[in-house]
């Protein structure tokens, strides 16, 4: 029994491991983006403490900081892998200082203490929520008065190769995100759900939308092939039982790094999705 649960542990480690390297690249990738979507937010005066929501390794948590140096952040996250990592970062960039990390599954009927923050920064989580309404309320009564909450969410994964890739199964990866599609309309209700409305419900003025179209060729970025290998592999994982037999098959050639037919191969690769961003104050 011991032995079991090791394993789990070391197979929950794993796991992790492999979602914190794709969080990662994710964040160098879309830093750009993200910086602009910062600078884009409707902001009175010079918001000092901020609460990123679901952290991940901090992206948000230091993209808000490269931008706001005098800031401090209270990161939560439900993992402790994720917050260890964003911890040895603080460290490395010397703003140790300026982060705390606190470990709490935000589906919990009450949160941990996140003091009184000027701006709640949620990306890519609140549609992981098992009750989002309840989650942007909690926020809502967190924030100082006239604070800001900021929803960013991606429409899906990314897209990475030509519709006409690969050449023996061309539009493979419009099929892998149909077959990811079925099974998050399942399991995440509001994965692409439009904000604004549950906003407004949980007492939220909305100031703000803004669609930003991603679109990062590959060319002298070695990081986005890495991304695309991280991420189709967490697709396979998820939906090989509903492919097509040839279609797993050409999916695991662009998955084998050793083979000719490798992602990491491939000179044609780009980054391509949507992301969407809500900006709403409680007054």
């Amino acid at each position: 029994m011991t032995h079991t649960h090791a394993q789990h542990q070391d197979h929950h480690h794993d796991a992790d491991g492999a979602q914190a390297e794709i969080l990662e690249l994710d964040a160098e990738v879309l830093a750009e983006h993200t910086a602009d979507i910062i600078r884009w937010l409707p902001l009175h005066g010079d918001p000092r403490r901020f609460v990123d929501l679901a952290s991940g390794t901090g992206a948000g948590t230091f993209a808000l900081l490269d931008q706001f140096p005098e800031a401090h952040v209270t990161a939560v996250d439900a993992s402790p892998g994720h917050l260890r990592r964003l911890g040895e970062k603080a460290c490395a960039r010397g703003v140790d200082g300026q982060v705390r990390t606190v470990l709490a599954n935000l589906d919990d009927a009450t949160w941990p203490d996140l003091g009184t923050p000027d701006l709640v920064w949620a990306s890519g989580s609140m549609h992981h929520m098992a009750d989002p309404g309840h989650a942007l309320r909690s926020v809502h009564d967190l924030l100082a008065p006239g604070g800001l909450c900021v929803v960013v969410e991606m429409a899906g994964l990314p897209r990475f190769l030509p519709a006409t890739a690969p050449a023996d199964r061309p539009g493979l990866e419009d099929r892998l995100h149909a077959a990811g599609d079925r099974l998050h309309a399942r399991h995440l209700p509001h994965r692409g759900a439009d904000w604004g409305p549950m906003l407004t419900a949980a007492g939220f003025t909305v100031e703000g939308e803004l669609l930003v179209d991603v679109d990062v060729t590959a060319a002298g970025n070695a990081a986005i092939g890495q991304y695309a290998l991280g991420v189709l592999r967490r697709v396979r994982g998820a939906v090989a039982a509903e492919l097509d037999p040839d279609d797993l098959v050409a999916l695991d050639r662009l998955l084998d790094v050793d083979g000719p037919h490798s992602l990491l191969r491939r000179d044609d690769l780009a980054v391509r999705t949507r992301r969407s961003v809500w900006a709403a104050r409680r007054t």
